[in-house]
């Protein structure tokens, strides 16, 4: 026979035990948290401490100064925006199109796997790595930079974010849908238009958007491949004014009033990637 007593008191300690590790995890876990949204907060504050002030319309309106006279910083803004965008149509598409062929045509063979494998590696390749691969191939040969160069670095920094949201949300729709839709004969090209990608939709469309923010602040590539105008200028074929360049480079200057705008630019992309990713978390949260 069983002694009752016994196996109640082990089972007694066994509680304990699993309950005191539960509270200990707890309590890490509340602290982890804490702590990332302090640093998170700090980091805000400082910015729009430091960068708030700077914040004004003439920061909208003039571009970039020489040193000791006032301006703004709209030529590195429309650079900015103009290489994101260009970067964005050309990148999504790839994006798309290779995260279909992973989810949709990939499942079997060696292919889909070698490829999922290249691009995670490509995700979290340094962006450095980017623009100097861009400027061997690209910058080196028509012998000048350019705001093409820093938007095809920039794209390929787009496609693996793109590609690997498109692979995770084509392979969360259910299959019952592709077998019904191909027992009414449909073709399979329409099956992934009309069907696979309206499921997927919001999560497709959140990868992108989680990928313009990511670009948004890039300047190691930038370095290598647009590099900088202090003029305003729409030319992409010539160097063009980009936002993280210029706070790069005012925020180690000795002057100021330089100092002033680079923390200004700060404050506009941190307030741009902040804004892209709570809309990509409350416009396509279903």
């Amino acid at each position: 026979m069983f002694d009752t007593d016994s196996i109640v008191s082990l089972n007694n300690r066994i509680y304990r035990r699993r309950q005191r590790f539960n509270r200990l995890m707890l309590a890490l876990s509340g602290f982890t948290v804490v702590s990332g949204l302090f640093w998170l907060f700090w980091i805000i504050l400082t910015l729009l401490i430091k960068g708030g002030g700077a914040l004004s319309l003439t920061l909208l309106t003039q571009s970039t100064p020489p040193p000791g006279a006032a301006g703004g910083l709209i030529n590195a803004i429309v650079g900015s925006i103009m290489m994101a965008v260009v970067a964005t149509l050309i990148g999504t598409p790839i994006g798309i199109l290779a995260g279909t062929y992973l989810a949709e045509y990939g499942r079997r063979g060696w292919l889909a796997p070698a490829t999922r494998f290249l691009n995670d590696v490509l995700l979290s390749a340094p962006s450095i790595i980017i623009g100097l691969f861009i400027y061997a191939v690209y910058v080196a040969q028509v012998g000048h930079y350019s705001g093409w160069a820093g938007a095809f670095a920039l794209a390929i920094l787009v496609i693996p974010v793109v590609v690997r949201a498109t692979d995770n949300m084509l392979m969360l729709v259910p299959n019952s849908l592709r077998e019904a839709a191909a027992a009414l004969g449909c073709p399979q090209w329409r099956i992934i238009t009309f069907i696979c990608y309206r499921a997927a939709r919001s999560g497709i469309i959140t990868g992108v958007l989680l990928a313009v923010a990511r670009i948004s602040g890039e300047t190691a590539p930038l370095l290598f491949t647009a590099l900088n105008n202090q003029f305003m200028s729409w030319n992409m074929n010539a160097p063009l004014a980009n936002l993280p360049v210029v706070i790069y480079q005012y925020a180690a200057s000795p002057f100021e009033d330089w100092n002033h705008l680079a923390w200004a630019g700060a404050v506009l992309i941190t307030l741009l990637v902040l804004g892209i990713n709570i809309a990509a978390r409350s416009l396509f949260r279903k």
